[in-house]
């Protein structure tokens, strides 16, 4: 090989590598940025409304674009366990079209924390839910899961890189206290998590969610469970989930459906918070 040709070859080589993807991401994340601009192309339309009445008759209409508007922002966080064994698989499920779910964040169990989505897009990860009188969460929340088969205890490294997380979303989109809740909360008939091992008390202490206070007031007895479990945010059609999840939340060390006394005290306690 005479040096002309090797050089001819090495370049070639290094023109193949630089166009070459890098990284095990680099396919999905370039298919985020086609799909982002294409929204960005969206957005940028200015055609007017194209309406007619009843009879057919075009009505007049025009494009007059406002100086008074911002992008939407969330207004929720939701948090969830993986319930799978590890952050690599988290990972893959989340960029592969036949999952049809995503979230914004995922925290690994050494604290890594992994952004996947704009906090301004609409993540794929509430599914059917309620809470109030929201039944679209996906439309106004932000969606951070934990590294966590959903069997066994969080770690430390999480927790604080979570309460970073968290901190930074509370001061960024100025969401309430009582806004950040658990897919458990949202969908009792569907979803566990995060589940009783989940660490609301300390969150709570940071200011994210709330807590029974610990010196609890007897529940009266007149005192109607189902009305707070509504006005916390439950969904209330299936009583007893709705009592299953809360209790994964505020109660932890037993989730049965049943209510004792300690159980009813937490709640009235709980809901004179919201």
């Amino acid at each position: 090989m005479n040096y002309r040709h090797y050089l001819l070859l090495l370049l070639t080589a290094f023109t193949l590598a630089s166009c070459s993807p890098k990284g095990p991401y680099a396919v999905t994340n370039k298919v985020y940025k086609h799909q982002s601009d294409s929204m960005a192309k969206v957005i940028e339309q200015e055609q007017p409304a194209m309406l007619a009445d009843s009879a057919g008759v075009p009505v007049p209409s025009a494009f007059v674009g406002t100086v008074n508007f911002n992008m939407r922002k969330p207004n929720y966080v939701i948090i969830h366990f993986t319930a799978q064994d590890s952050l690599g698989q988290t990972l893959k499920t989340f960029t592969v079209v036949k999952t049809q779910v995503s979230a914004h964040y995922v925290v690994g169990k050494d604290g890594k924390v992994v952004h996947m989505l704009n906090d301004y897009l609409r993540a794929w990860h509430a599914g059917i839910s309620k809470w109030g009188s929201i039944s679209d969460m996906n439309s106004c929340s932000i969606g951070i899961e934990i590294d966590n088969n959903g069997n066994e205890p969080f770690t430390d490294p999480q927790i604080k890189s979570l309460l970073a997380l968290l901190a930074h979303l509370k001061k960024a989109y100025n969401i309430p206290a009582n806004n950040f809740i658990g897919h458990q909360d949202i969908a009792p008939l569907r979803k566990p998590d995060p589940g009783p091992f989940f660490p609301w008390k300390v969150l709570a202490q940071h200011g994210f969610g709330y807590w029974s206070d610990d010196v609890l007031e007897l529940a009266p007895d007149n005192f109607d469970y189902a009305t707070a479990l509504r006005l916390i945010g439950y969904d209330t059609s299936n009583i007893t989930a709705a009592i299953v999840a809360f209790k994964r939340h505020f109660v932890q060390t037993d989730v049965t459906a049943q209510l004792t006394q300690l159980d009813l005290n937490v709640l009235y306690n709980v809901y004179q918070k919201y």
